[in-house]
């Protein structure tokens, strides 16, 4: 890869902590292995207020470029990811949603539509949602994100975009 970038970590998760949160661990050992930067991390509760501000924070922040984001996009009346994050959004990436559930369809079958992994762009900066089980994280990162967070994938990825600061 010939562009590092600076990604932020976020695990929605009434329970998980840093000695549990395998899916986290799993991302960051997988973005830092193809020489992205990790520049903060974080396990924040399943509360819209909540993960807005800290979102928000990172899309204000210059130094982000991508937010990657795993739990809370289930159906259970505690999952609030998508709600939180979707208005923060200057433009949806329709396709990340679409082509994550047609991988994991793949994996787990019709349960799939219970998914709600979204991703969009605010502020030059990308923003992914991805289900909080550990394989759902490898799903998302080895099907779509590890080439589009990878400025050689042709023919088009978003790190060019964002590295040379397209909205």
């Amino acid at each position: 890869m010939s562009d590092a970038l600076k990604i932020a970590l976020v695990t929605v998760s009434d329970t998980r902590t840093a000695e549990n949160d395998t899916s986290g661990d799993y991302l960051a050992d997988a973005l830092s292995s193809v020489g992205h930067e990790l520049v903060d991390r974080a396990i924040v509760i399943d509360d819209c207020y909540l993960l807005r501000a800290k979102v928000s924070s990172h899309i204000a922040d210059p130094l982000v470029q991508v937010v990657l984001m795993t739990g809370g996009t289930g159906f259970t009346g505690r999952d609030s990811t998508p709600e939180a994050i979707g208005p923060l959004l200057d433009t949806r990436i329709d396709g990340f949603g679409e082509l994550f559930r047609q991988l994991s369809f793949a994996e787990i079958g019709t349960s799939t539509v219970q998914s709600r992994a979204l991703g969009g762009l605010a502020n030059n900066t990308l923003i992914f949602c991805v289900p909080g089980s550990t394989g759902a994280c490898r799903t998302a990162w080895d099907g779509i994100l590890v080439s589009q967070l990878d400025s050689t994938h042709r023919p088009c990825n978003f790190a060019e975009l964002i590295l040379r600061g397209h909205h």
